[in-house]
């Protein structure tokens, strides 16, 4: 089995889901008696279980502390920003780097909702997850 491939299973599955949706209050008009729910995304049971999985990965792996992502990001040149985290080149990052990126990439979400599912919808999701199994092949 492939250092991995815990994770790397969602490429696949990730290309063929509703990722998520967002949720807005069309039906309440923000009076006392009927407040209007702030938007938020609603994501798959797939990208529960991946959000679940990067975690557990993280918790288990010696290569990452999770609360060590922003340094690790940081390290490579890289921004905890959307665009400084889409932008990067994965062909060029090690599997530390990449798993920081998962983490960060959950973490905003944290702050941002939507964060998350702009990640996946722009592809920077899969493509650090292929990276991380050409990884595992090399």
């Amino acid at each position: 089995m492939k250092k991995y491939s815990v994770l790397t299973k969602y490429i696949n599955l990730l290309e063929n889901d509703n990722v998520g949706e967002w949720i807005v209050d069309k039906e309440n008009d923000g009076s006392s008696e009927r407040p209007i729910q702030f938007p938020f995304v609603n994501y798959s049971i797939l990208v529960r279980k991946l959000q679940d999985d990067i975690y557990n990965f993280a918790k288990e792996s010696e290569e990452i502390v999770p609360g060590k992502y922003i340094n690790i990001l940081q390290a490579n040149g890289i921004e905890w920003n959307h665009d400084s985290m889409i932008q990067a080149d994965a062909s060029v990052l090690d599997a530390q780097c990449i798993l920081a990126l998962l983490i960060a990439s959950l973490r905003a979400e944290r702050f941002c909702d939507g964060a998350l599912l702009e990640f996946i919808e722009s592809g920077a999701v899969t493509r650090w997850l292929k990276r991380l199994q050409e990884l595992d092949e090399a």
